[in-house]
């Protein structure tokens, strides 16, 4: 058996002219009869280090009876040269996160994966603590199971009060070891109380993995990193996939 959590989540590859440049992580989200992989927006346009793919791939499961059987699901970026993701933005400026949607006729008939819905994400009177426990599941520097192809998982801690913007920006913050690869995980915190309604994922989806935050002074030497990441709150999600 494997816990459906561990479904949610897709190995991404980028390629840009048929050459494979990076890896992150990303996730699937679904809304009415649409189907949505999700992942950081750097992952698929990045300005700053001149990163341009054209399409992305991901891992599918295709064999319940035996998770050690997936196949390559090719998305492209562009469609007569315009971008099928979705962005957005507040009053803080862009949130790094994107939205491509998944053609579902597309998918093999047998995929095996879970999905994130609306009902997953936190309601108005809905709080979390600072100091709660929550996990972000991904692909640190590519890393994971290669033989059942699921991601591992990191523990960390709501470091930031999660009902005020960090800094003016559409983010909370993390403390958990994450690397590169972890980009656009989704950080997630166990339901606690009744949770029939979730079904077999009993999850709630607090937030998108960015990346890890530093600090300017920080003495390369004498300072060891922060520890503390970015995570753009999932409620962005509700914006996004929008008709």
């Amino acid at each position: 058996m494997i816990e459906s959590l561990l479904l949610t989540a897709a190995r991404i590859f980028t390629f840009g002219q048929q050459r494979r440049r990076t890896n992150a992580s990303g996730f699937f989200f679904a809304r009415d009869e649409r189907l949505y992989l999700v992942t950081s927006r750097h992952v698929i346009f990045d300005e700053p280090s001149r990163h341009f793919p054209d399409r992305l791939e991901i891992e599918l499961h295709i064999n319940a009876a035996n998770m050690a059987e997936s196949t390559g699901f090719s998305i492209p970026l562009y469609r007569d040269g315009q971008s099928v993701w979705h962005q957005g933005r507040d009053r803080a400026g862009k949130i790094d996160v994107a939205v491509i949607e998944i053609d579902r006729a597309a998918l093999p008939a047998t995929t095996v994966y879970r999905a994130f819905t609306p009902q997953h994400l936190l309601g108005p009177l809905d709080q979390v603590e600072v100091g709660s426990s929550l996990l972000v599941l991904g692909f640190p520097l590519g890393f994971h199971d290669t033989l059942h192809h699921v991601p591992v998982v990191r523990h960390g801690i709501v470091a930031s009060s999660f009902g005020l913007r960090f800094q003016g920006e559409g983010y909370f913050l993390t403390d958990a070891r994450t690397h590169r690869g972890s980009s656009g995980a989704p950080v997630v915190m166990r339901v606690t109380g009744p949770s029939d309604e979730f079904g077999d994922l009993p999850w709630r989806l607090l937030g998108i993995h960015s990346a890890r935050l530093d600090v300017g002074g920080r003495d390369l030497y004498l300072d060891e990193v922060l520890g503390l990441n970015c995570a753009w709150y999932a409620d962005i999600l509700l914006t996004l996939t929008e008709r």
